[in-house]
């Protein structure tokens, strides 16, 4: 899926907005003004959809985002399995709000990618916990760059 759209669209948008959306919580990472550099913003929360749509929707605002990478949780087989239908189910609920171009990215194993960095790190569990999902968002917004910029 990502490989199409770096074919079709190929140039990098200022601003870009990264989401691991989970069921408890959701990771955010934002690139630089140059739409270069990776960087992690926040966790948001889910208390409920509405809630964390309205945050996410400040946050678009706020930092000006022209373009928004969702992580996509593919399942072994390449398909979307059940975390990656409620993702779905999430984002469609993210269109109603913003008009600002949405792209599904594969998400494979940057939580775990993310959290075996966080045990290096020597973070305690309860710290892993607070940033585990927006260092998970950065590795989705870097894998989305790096192919941006390989093309």
């Amino acid at each position: 899926m990502g490989g199409d759209y770096l074919r079709r669209f190929g140039k990098i948008e200022k601003r870009i907005l990264a989401l691991d959306v989970g069921t408890q919580r959701i990771g955010l990472a934002i690139t630089d003004e140059l739409g270069l550099i990776a960087h992690p913003l926040t966790v948001i929360k889910r208390k409920n959809d509405i809630q964390a749509l309205q945050e996410i929707k400040k946050i678009i605002k706020e930092q000006k985002v022209k373009k928004i990478v969702v992580g996509m949780p593919y399942n072994f087989q390449g398909e979307i399995g059940t975390m990656g239908k409620k993702v779905v189910a999430f984002i469609e609920k993210l269109k109603t709000i913003t008009d600002v171009p949405l792209i599904f990215w594969d998400e494979s194993f940057t939580t775990t990618e993310a959290e075996t960095v966080l045990i290096k790190a020597d973070l305690s569990r309860r710290r892993r916990k607070k940033v585990v999902d927006k260092l998970a968002a950065t590795l989705i917004l870097e894998s989305f760059l790096r192919a941006m910029h390989e093309k």
